[in-house]
């Protein structure tokens, strides 16, 4: 996104305000076509600073309000603020991204993220007041075969992928996990996850063969 907003910082060092996001959604929403909006595809639309901009909340309202189908997907447990919202919708759904079941290579990979505990326990929460979850594994890091155990009754459905990332090869190098990068690894950790998922009646989509 560097190359696009002039940035000179590196990719998660810096965070640019969209103020006028609610406002552009309120006249779009009148002109264009009614389909799912999946909020967000690029940045996690539960950011700190959203506890105090308020802009997810703005927009989630405007299209909860005209009955929009939506797809929510976040690494934080600021989501439950808004929890009043999405289960005014119609067609709502909520995707928690948990990449790993170890907390040590959490911080190794995720090491501003929430940790694992705080996601699982806002996706229960989520998902036992009706609401449609699903857990996104990806990208798919060592430890995830743990979450087989951490996720069952907090899901509808898993999505799973490989890492794609070649910026963070370096992190694999640094502390000696250069097998956990391997197609073999991603492949074998995959069908031990979809294994384990499916024997509890979990339905899964792989995204990568």
């Amino acid at each position: 996104m560097t190359r696009f907003s002039g940035h000179k910082e590196h990719w998660g060092e810096f965070v640019d305000v969209k103020i006028n996001a609610s406002t552009l959604l309120e006249k779009e929403i009148k002109i264009k076509r009614r389909g799912k909006v999946w909020i967000s595809g690029v940045c996690d639309p539960y950011q700190s600073i959203e506890a105090g901009e308020n802009l997810t909340r703005k927009c989630l309202e405007i299209l909860v309000n005209n009955n929009w189908p939506i797809c929510i997907q976040t690494k934080s447990q600021l989501v439950l603020r808004d929890i009043d919202l999405i289960r005014l919708g119609k067609d709502v759904e909520v995707g928690m991204t948990i990449t790993t079941g170890d907390e040590e290579i959490r911080r190794l990979f995720e090491p501003k993220a929430t940790p694992i505990i705080e996601r699982v326990n806002a996706i229960s929460q989520l998902h036992n007041t009706g609401i449609k979850t699903f857990a996104m594994i990806a990208p798919l890091l060592p430890g995830a075969e743990k979450l087989v155990t951490v996720l069952r009754d907090n899901v509808d459905y898993i999505i799973i992928d490989k890492m794609n990332y070649h910026y963070v090869d370096w992190v694999y190098r640094k502390y000696g996990l250069g097998d956990a990068k391997s197609r073999y690894f991603m492949t074998h950790l995959c069908n031990e996850l979809v294994s384990g998922f499916q024997k509890q009646g979990l339905k899964c989509l792989v995204l990568f063969e």
